[in-house]
């Protein structure tokens, strides 16, 4: 570095210190202004009164007293005033709801059961009672159980032992949850497997969380077999063939010592005990994200992350015992595997499965199964609207839907259209350790931080860096909160002490730190930083803006550029790739693109487009393809992605080669203005 460009730096850094100690100097003036006000009106207001006092009466003197104090509190308080009087019901509703879920966790800790132990008291309760419903299938509290204990069984005949990992990989089935129940049973962690996941994430997936086991449903032979050559031989592999609720055709497994299926047939279920895990504190399953950077993560979920969790969607959902709630959500993820799984689980409702999402049979199965909630992600709310109006638009009986992600420019148009009371949507990340609701249907928000009473739920929006993510400090080196309409991070304050603030992070405790943040609001406090830009207006409500860092969500799953430039350059001879998300109109989420290097012209896009699905989920596969010549870096050998970004995908702008992936024949086509403007009116849905 030069002389001049030393001395240059020497003289900002001056200036910037000239001008901290300026406006430490300017709050400092203001806040002796404030006082010497302060001290002024109440002598004029002790003066007044006093002659007052002697000339008329102590009664008059007092009125006239408690009128100018009101009158005070009302000017310089009004704005205080006016949000507790619009968020006090709300506010002190959410409390109570809150003191509910902070019983039900200290209950639960001072018995310290584990799931499969709160799932038998519920049994126990009505055991004849439709715990899932599933196609003409109607499963029993009773019958998941002992499906359960016969996983326990033939789980501990092969070995299975308290801190093992047996890996789930299965369909949207009631055996499914039964299945990690029964996992869990014996004290071992079941990580859930996204069932979209093939080659090297498969593989990776399997090995990040150190498996010993792996249950896969049949379904997924295939996949398994892809990658069986690779997988350690340490790891045992159990196949489930799937049979329905009480079959009676004859069919016989393969008598294999990796047919689950066969296994269970043949063994008789394990008397009931209480778990043999680490009780309510400990680690139960492992849900797979991918967080902001990289290959997917084990998040881990322990039984009380599971009941803080579902607990605060069903009481501030207004959700009760009776209800009857549809899911069509997967249950390898946390929304549907840990929150409407623990409505069942923890509450008792009964649970109407759905193997695959339909948008033209939400409603009618809601009308099937007399469902009174229903689960969504916003993706899926947008898919129901688009379907044509019916007759049977209004014959269900939902009469609340909780999920995450319904946009606002269709909130009120699903509403409208059929007719639902309540909508709770809520926020929060699986590996987090704070979760919020919209518990008074506010359209488009996603929770709320109270003004009046915010240090009962410790939670903030801090101010970050728009282009690195991180936190922007004040002079004392403390993060700075979000002013109302001021986009910041959501962050949850961590109380390791505390089950409901406590952060358990991921497998990988290196990933885990990453996610801490230090020196908060308090030298020496931490907290989750959750990586998601929200807004909050001057009520509290919290509105979703966008994503930091290098994660984008697309078809309801959170991608990984990470790895998808990884997977790119691998298949495409190591070129320089860099992945980012770009929207599409009407569309949720950013779709992915692809900017890469082919500066000979040697790229086979067909041959791309194949070996990319090898190793990619469909939801990580990217839509359009731009071909570059060169690829800019950032002063720290970075790709540079915003400049990108913003030029997305439109020929009239870009010079560059465009395509785009034709889903119907998974090859990437050339797009220029014509296919542009098709894609921005609909006309080619991708």
């Amino acid at each position: 570095m030069s002389n001049v460009e030393t001395n240059n730096n020497m003289k900002q850094e001056k200036i910037q210190d000239v001008e901290k100690g300026k406006n430490k100097e300017n709050k400092s003036t203001a806040t002796w202004l404030r006082i010497l006000i302060m001290i002024f009106a109440l002598a004029v207001w002790g003066a007044a009164t006093a002659v007052i006092w002697l000339l008329v009466s102590w009664q008059v003197a007092v009125g006239v007293c408690a009128g100018i104090f009101i009158v005070y509190i009302i000017v310089y308080f009004y704005k205080w005033i006016w949000v507790a009087v619009r968020t006090a019901p709300r506010d002190f509703k959410a409390l109570y709801c809150y003191i509910k879920i902070l019983r039900l966790s200290s209950n639960l800790t001072k018995k310290n059961w584990s799931m499969p132990d709160i799932f038998h008291d519920v049994v126990k309760k009505h055991p004849k009672k439709a715990c899932f419903l599933f196609e003409d299938e109607v499963w029993t509290f009773q019958q998941v159980e002992e499906f359960s204990l016969r996983v326990s069984a033939v789980l501990r005949a092969q070995g299975v032992r308290r801190g093992d990992t047996v890996a789930l990989m299965a369909s949207n089935y009631p055996e499914m949850p039964a299945i990690w129940l029964g996992v869990t049973r014996i004290g071992a962690v079941s990580p859930l497997i996204n069932t979209n996941q093939t080659g090297n994430t498969l593989l990776h997936s399997i090995n990040i969380a150190k498996c010993d086991y792996v249950i896969y449903g049949s379904e997924f032979e295939s996949a398994i077999q892809d990658v069986r050559k690779e997988i350690p031989n340490n790891i045992k592999l159990l196949k489930f063939t799937r049979r329905p609720l009480n079959a009676s055709d004859g069919m016989k497994t393969a008598e294999s010592p990796e047919d689950f299926t066969h296994l269970l047939e043949t063994t008789p279920p394990a008397p009931w005990s209480l778990t043999e895990g680490e009780g309510f504190l400990g680690k139960l399953l492992y849900i797979y994200t991918s967080g902001t950077t990289g290959l997917p993560k084990a998040a881990v979920i322990s039984p009380s992350r599971m009941v803080f969790m579902a607990s605060g969607v069903h009481f501030l959902g207004g959700l009760n015992r009776k209800d009857v709630i549809y899911c069509p959500m997967p249950l390898y993820h946390s929304a549907g595997g840990v929150i409407t799984m623990g409505q069942a689980m923890i509450f008792g409702c009964t649970v109407a499965l759905k193997l695959k999402f339909s948008a033209s049979a939400y409603f009618p199965d809601c009308i099937k199964y007399k469902a009174t909630a229903a689960h969504y992600i916003g993706e899926m709310c947008r898919y129901v609207l688009a379907t044509p109006p019916s007759p049977n638009d209004r014959k269900h009986t939902v009469r609340c839907v909780y999920g995450n992600g319904m946009r606002p420019t269709i909130w009120m148009d699903f509403v409208n259209r059929f007719g639902i009371k309540r909508v709770a949507e809520f926020y929060g990340a699986t590996e987090g350790n704070a979760n919020i609701v919209n518990i008074d249907s506010k359209p488009g928000a996603i929770g709320f931080i109270s003004r009046i009473i915010p240090a009962v739920y410790p939670i903030a929006i801090i101010k970050v860096d728009e282009d690195t993510g991180e936190p922007i400090r004040d002079s004392r080196g403390l993060c700075q909160t979000a002013k109302p309409y001021e986009p910041g991070v959501f962050i949850g304050k961590i109380k390791p002490n505390n089950p409901s603030r406590a952060f358990l992070g991921y497998v990988d405790k290196e990933a885990s730190e990453k996610k801490i943040v230090r020196d908060v609001l308090a030298h020496g406090d931490s907290a989750f930083i959750s990586g998601d830009i929200l807004v909050a207006d001057d009520l509290g409500y919290l509105y979703f803006r966008d994503r930091t860092g290098d994660t984008f969500r697309w078809r309801g799953e959170n991608v990984s550029t990470t790895e998808v430039e990884a997977a790119i350059s691998r298949v495409a001879d190591q070129r320089d790739a860099v992945v980012y998300g770009v929207e599409i109109p009407n569309t949720d989420g950013r779709a992915g693109m692809c900017g890469i290097v082919d500066a000979d012209g040697t790229l086979d896009l067909e041959k791309l487009a194949k070996d990319i699905a090898k190793d990619l989920p469909k939801y990580a596969r990217p839509i359009f393809i731009r071909i570059m010549h060169s690829m800019d870096m950032t002063a720290t050998f970075k790709l540079r992605k915003v400049d990108l970004q913003k030029e997305g995908y439109n020929p009239n702008t870009v010079r560059d080669k465009l395509y785009y992936l034709d889903p119907k024949h998974n090859r990437y086509m050339s797009l220029g203005p014509e296919e542009y403007e098709k894609i921005i009116s609909g006309q080619i849905r991708l």
